[in-house]
């Protein structure tokens, strides 16, 4: 574990019952989905690569048109 953790851990553990709790389960649900995040963006490396290389083709052919940031 590196200090900076420890150190988080050992703050937490003066708070009271309910709010580490609370802690956990927050630590827990971001590593969980940290983990969902990961594992769908190596999942779809594949489908990301034939988009851009669609959106640079359209580009290339001169089908596409500049964002207006205001048109948003």
């Amino acid at each position: 574990m590196t200090k900076l953790l420890n150190k988080a851990f050992e703050e937490a553990a003066k708070l009271p019952e309910l709010e580490q709790n609370a802690l956990a389960r927050w630590l827990i649900d971001e590593i969980i989905s940290e983990k969902k995040w990961g594992k769908a963006f190596a999942e779809s490396e594949d489908l990301l690569d034939k988009l851009a290389d669609e959106a640079l083709a359209e580009h290339a052919e001169g089908t596409t048109k500049p964002l207006d940031v205001h048109k948003l």
